[in-house]
């Protein structure tokens, strides 16, 4: 099928203030196929991050990358996540033991179980050269199908005064660790924002050096220990202004990865970084922010994303309670925090290749689209983000003679709609658990006239499988 043409017609239907009429707010979606082939999302598109400090054992000797790991290994597949990055500012802090061969051996077995690569981060601030290159060549020889690249440090623009002090000392890493590891892959310069830095490392390695992707930071919403105003923090995460923090990111570095052929990824981002804003990071208003923030990029070109996350994360030269996390350990084995649905929910129809489409929203309904095809499938999917006092449900009826009859919805939501609810998030009904997950589809049984309508609630999102004739 060339060309596919299809109308999302979406009536929202506002919340009633007392004495007048429901408000309508017509919100038309249209896809016209397209010309060329769109961005092919990767199959590995979704990721984890985690501390360095994670790959050391615990006090019992115990760790948590490690084989006997099952319930963790079980959540990695059901999210489903295909890389891992560790890093992190205990990478290079000086009071955290570098991993050594028992902690990168568990690592890799837990690694090879889950079915996932890594992005390994070696020490640059206070390290050597000559260990990095010892430590590149234990991972080749032994991991080697596990190994996406190596990171040479984490966010080094907070350590090196310049970019040009920083590139001198790249270089010499490099070249180490190429002696012992000729055909090693790299990632960088794993910035912490200065997207800068980005720009010029594309420029200078991208095609002289044997860069897998350039590796850039991003936590859009700011510093998580600023937003103690909890409505004020969530109606950023949520306001449709954030896409502008995300083109200026875009516009920054993007076209200096792709003009020298260089794939990008952010190999560490969430909402509010110093570990997240408490009772902000941690709800359902996160899930929508982060579903938004996968589709966003990956509709620009982007190779992945990797939540950070973990129990407790470096927060400058401190660990705090991590309140982004996808997952937090408990007595049961982990409880997925709303962002993992996200994740989830992204993994059901965010793989394959990019469709284009057109928003036609005259009253500013906050409400978000993406599309991709997948073979004879269209996945469609949509973000209310409207929350609080006013904000609109959806009516949403589609038209599209080329969609057969097999049709069907899946619905991220919230108890009563609440962005601000922590437990309760359902993806197709269904909890996510350690156990896996068990949503399910709703057929969406066309009319006679090859019409189908859905009913939306604000702050929710829904995700539409459109097989075609």
């Amino acid at each position: 099928m060339n060309k596919i043409k299809m109308i999302l017609s979406l009536g929202c239907i506002g919340s009633l203030l007392e004495g007048a009429a429901p408000a309508q707010s017509p919100v038309t979606i249209t896809l016209t196929g397209a010309t060329t082939p769109g961005f092919e999302v990767p199959a590995d598109f979704t990721g984890l991050s985690f501390e360095t400090q994670s790959l050391l054992p615990d006090v019992d000797g115990k760790y948590l990358f490690g084989p006997a790991n099952r319930p963790l290994i079980t959540l990695f597949q059901t999210l489903g996540i295909k890389i891992l990055r560790v890093g992190g500012n205990t990478a290079d802090r000086p009071g955290v033991p570098v991993p050594g061969p028992a902690d990168i051996d568990s690592l890799f077995a837990f690694a090879r179980a889950a079915d996932v690569k890594v992005i390994y981060t070696l020490r640059l601030r206070n390290g050597s050269a000559t260990n990095a290159a010892t430590t590149a060549q234990y991972i080749a020889q032994r991991y080697q199908p596990q190994l996406a690249c190596f990171a040479i440090g984490n966010e080094p623009n907070f350590y090196f005064k310049t970019y040009v002090a920083y590139h001198d000392e790249w270089i010499k890493y490099a070249a180490a660790i190429k002696t012992e590891v000729p055909d090693a892959e790299f990632c960088g310069p794993s910035a912490g924002g200065y997207p800068v830095w980005s720009h010029d490392f594309a420029n200078d390695f991208g095609k002289s050096e044997p860069i897998a992707f350039i590796a850039q930071h991003d936590y859009p919403c700011g510093n998580g220990m600023l937003a103690t105003d909890i409505a004020a923090a969530q109606d950023k995460m949520l306001a449709p202004q954030l896409q502008d923090e995300y083109r200026s990111m875009w516009r920054s570095f993007v076209p200096a990865a792709l003009s020298n052929g260089v794939p990008f990824r952010f190999e560490e981002a969430n909402s509010f970084y110093n570990a997240g804003a408490r009772d902000v990071s941690d709800t359902f208003a996160s899930a929508l922010w982060g579903l938004d923030f996968l589709h966003w990029w990956a509709a620009h070109d982007a190779s992945g994303v990797n939540f950070h996350t973990g129990d407790k994360v470096a927060a400058g030269s401190a660990n705090r309670s991590c309140w982004y996390a996808t997952f937090w350990s408990s007595d049961r084995g982990y409880d997925v925090h709303p962002i993992g649905y996200a994740i989830k929910a992204f993994n059901l129809g965010g793989h394959g290749r990019v469709e284009p489409l057109t928003l036609s929203n005259p009253d500013g309904v906050n409400l978000t689209a993406y599309a991709i095809r997948d073979g004879r499938s269209l996945f469609i999917t949509l973000i209310n983000k409207g929350h609080g006092a006013g904000a609109k449900a959806a009516q949403v009826t589609l038209a599209a003679p080329d969609i057969s009859k097999n049709a069907a919805v899946i619905f991220l939501s919230a108890p009563d709609n609440n962005p601000a609810a922590k437990t309760g998030v359902t993806l197709g009904g269904a909890s996510i658990t350690d156990n896996g997950w068990e949503g399910k589809w709703t057929p969406l049984a066309p009319d006679q006239t090859g019409q189908c309508t859905i009913n939306m609630p604000a702050t929710s999102a829904a995700i539409l499988k459109l097989p075609l004739k």
